[in-house]
């Protein structure tokens, strides 16, 4: 970059804070900066022209975990770990909604759905009789029963004639969520410049010594919050997880309403707009899909309109208004990484899948690694 006196002196000279990512974890890492630090300089990194990962593609759940998850979760982690994940997408979501009004960010509490298909009966079964356990174990956290059992008023085909119905469950608009947010952070003074890419970093004599594919520039902290690109930053213990998704035109007299998991929740779908938004399928291939390049196959979109022609919308016609992808970051264990990685370089990755639920909470846990 060809950069003026002007431009050096005013964008990049004596930043106190560069953050990686300007997606939910990002933005909000940095208001909780400013809030902390007013006087302090911050600076945003946004390799996309909108938050390029999960942030501006996701499916707008305001979701914390459907019956079979919670279960999966429970082969691998204490109940204990379970149940503070649990808290933390919890104490997110209302952190999401404080910061931001269930108003700007479309919230509705509509409730949410597992739905099993019939060859799922096992595992609905297993699901079912586990209920009465779920909901004492989570009692603590809501005050009250969560799951229950309702019949399948939508007109489903091919599933289980039941569904357990989740009461708290939410959905919201994504990008009022994220107009939002980025009005608030601008507003507060801090900078954000998009389509820059950082290719790597260095620890200089307190400070960091960041290069991206336009220029180079000291700050004197750095924080990454880009997620599923993590690795590309060098923290292996988050891996590229893309999701497909789908939107159909609008659905005269479209009678679903709600959020719906369907096989351990790799399948989602809701309304919105008259439309079905509906994605997932990665378990179909999860070492195609363990990558950052935002498309689509094949496979995966010919599953997601047979499951809405076959499950979904059986007697209804519908036609694919549009289709796009999001990175997630994933790895062996759930729990977010919210650490600090050297002497001035921190990071709050690894948000599995959760980013809505849990990204306000770990932006702010990441803001408090500073001292």
């Amino acid at each position: 970059m060809n950069l003026s006196y002007w431009e050096t002196k005013t964008w990049f000279s004596n930043i106190d804070f560069c953050i990686i990512g300007s997606g939910i974890t990002g933005l909000n890492c940095a208001l909780n900066l400013k809030t902390r630090f007013p006087k302090s300089k911050i600076l945003v990194l946004e390799r996309g022209t909108l938050p390029n990962g999960a942030s501006t593609k996701n499916a707008g759940f305001a979701c914390f975990g459907s019956v079979s998850e919670i279960l999966d979760d429970l082969n691998y982690h204490s109940e204990e770990e379970v149940l503070q994940l649990i808290q933390k997408r919890l104490k997110g979501l209302n952190l999401l909604r404080k910061n931001l009004g269930d108003k700007n960010i479309g919230y509705k509490e509509y409730g949410g759905y597992e739905l099993f298909t019939k060859e799922d009966r096992p595992l609905f079964e297993e699901c079912k009789a586990k209920l009465p356990e779920l909901n004492k174990m989570l009692e603590p956290l809501f005050g009250e029963a969560v799951f229950s059992i309702q019949k399948d008023n939508f007109g489903f085909k091919n599933i289980q004639k039941k569904l357990i119905f989740n009461q708290f469950e939410g959905q919201l608009n994504t990008g009022k969520m994220m107009e939002t947010l980025l009005q608030k952070v601008q507003k507060a003074g801090i900078k954000i410049l998009n389509n820059v890419n950082v290719e790597e970093f260095t620890e200089a004599k307190n400070s960091v010594k960041i290069k991206t594919d336009k220029l180079e520039f000291l700050a004197r902290k750095l924080l990454i919050a880009t997620n599923g690109f993590s690795e590309k930053l060098g923290i292996a213990q988050v891996k590229p997880a893309r999701a497909q998704v789908l939107i159909t035109k609008p659905i005269k007299n479209l009678e679903i309403k709600g959020t719906f998991h369907l096989d351990k929740g790799y399948y989602y779908f809701r309304n919105i707009d008259d439309c079905i938004l509906f994605g997932g399928g990665r378990n179909l291939d999860f070492k195609t899909e363990g990558t950052t390049e935002m498309a689509q196959t094949k496979l995966i979109q010919q599953k997601l309109e047979e499951l809405l022609k076959n499950t979904i919308l059986p007697e209804t016609s519908f036609e694919i208004e549009h289709r796009w992808s999001g990175i997630m970051g994933v790895g062996k264990q759930k729990k977010p990484i919210v650490k600090q990685i050297s002497e001035n370089v921190y990071c709050g990755v690894r948000l599995g899948g959760m980013g809505v639920a849990i990204g306000s909470l770990v932006g702010k846990e990441l803001s408090e690694l500073i001292i």
